[in-house]
């Protein structure tokens, strides 16, 4: 995914515009977390798209911190929840308390009532828990007993996981894949960065202490709505919303593929290529945007065929292939 910041075609927001607030959030972060831009850019493309992330990565690359200081950055609520075996539905929604003292139950909200919930190690708790977050994510809304209880907003979920291939991990349902806007890899980090990481440690840098690395809140709520009110003008083309169809269609006919991307797919793939062309300055998308985003927005809504993964094929590798395919518009 390119990076708004090194794009020759984006136009840096002025001050008091809602993309300069952005830009600025992204300088907070990069006060804590060295290198992952990638996965900067796709958590500010979830803000602006009301949309949640997944960020995959082995231990121990920052994907906890590279959240935390997100919210750090930011004037909302956040709240987080370390996702284990035990944890049960109600350790995440809330449920109803008998009070003794009135003989009746009142409702005790769990953490997903917040801004920005942090769902850390998410693939360690059962598919049973991890569905506790579907209607969350998907209505914005809770159901206990019955009763709907709207969520605050802004509302986004930033889960981190761990490659399912370690121990003591449980796949994600393909429904609960699909609730993510953007899967982010986090990689390790070249050698530079991770030079740089150590330096930061040895100068004194505390990652349990971002207030005192210098990282302070730069955006809220006010600079989200109006950056989505200027996403929302961002044109799309008729020959642009067929491209980002055929590429979606490619994928269900894949020979690699067992499951390609669903209609909900394509329109995720649209919401993030018009936050991308608001971010590099633009108020119409082109066809780069749709690439540029197409790999985080669609790899975790495919499935491979065993034998294709037998074969080291990867998703990554089968969109490449479609992009490199389909034809693109003038």
């Amino acid at each position: 995914m390119m990076d708004p910041t090194t794009d020759n075609a984006g136009q840096t927001g002025q001050p008091g515009d809602p993309r300069a607030a952005l830009e600025a959030l992204r300088a907070e972060i990069a006060k804590a977390v060295v290198g992952q831009d990638p996965a900067v850019t796709g958590l500010v493309v979830a803000l602006l798209c009301r949309g949640h992330v997944l960020l995959e990565g082995v231990p121990g690359v920052a994907k906890t911190l590279l959240v935390r200081a997100l919210a750090a950055t930011l004037e909302l609520d956040t709240k987080r929840v370390q996702f284990t075996p035990d944890l049960m539905p109600s350790d995440v929604t809330g449920s109803l308390v008998y009070d003794a003292r009135t003989a009746e139950f009142s409702f005790q909200p769990g953490p997903v009532f917040t801004n920005l919930l942090l769902a850390d190690e998410i693939n360690r708790t059962p598919p049973k828990t991890q569905s506790s977050l579907l209607e969350a994510m998907e209505e914005r809304q809770v159901t206990v007993d019955g009763t709907p209880r709207a969520l605050p907003d802004p509302f986004l979920v930033a889960a981190t996981q761990n490659p399912v291939e370690y121990e003591g991990t449980y796949p994600l349902p393909e429904a609960q894949l699909d609730r993510f806007l953007l899967k982010l890899t986090v990689p390790l980090p070249s050698r530079q960065d991770e030079i740089d990481v150590l330096t930061r440690h040895a100068a004194g840098f505390n990652p349990r202490d971002l207030r005192a690395a210098g990282v302070r809140p730069v955006a809220n709520a006010a600079d989200l709505e109006a950056a989505r009110a200027a996403v929302a003008k961002i044109t799309v083309s008729p020959e642009i919303a067929a491209y980002v169809v055929d590429i979606c269609r490619a994928t269900r006919e894949s020979p690699s593929l067992t499951l390609g991307v669903s209609p909900r797919g394509a329109t995720a793939l649209l919401s993030t290529a018009r936050a991308w062309a608001w971010l590099t300055g633009r108020d119409y998308v082109i066809p780069d945007d749709v690439k540029a985003l197409a790999l985080p927005t669609l790899r975790h809504r495919v499935q491979l065929r065993p034998e294709a993964e037998m074969e080291g094929v990867t998703a990554d590798s089968v969109i490449t292939a479609i992009l490199n395919h389909v034809p693109v518009p003038r």
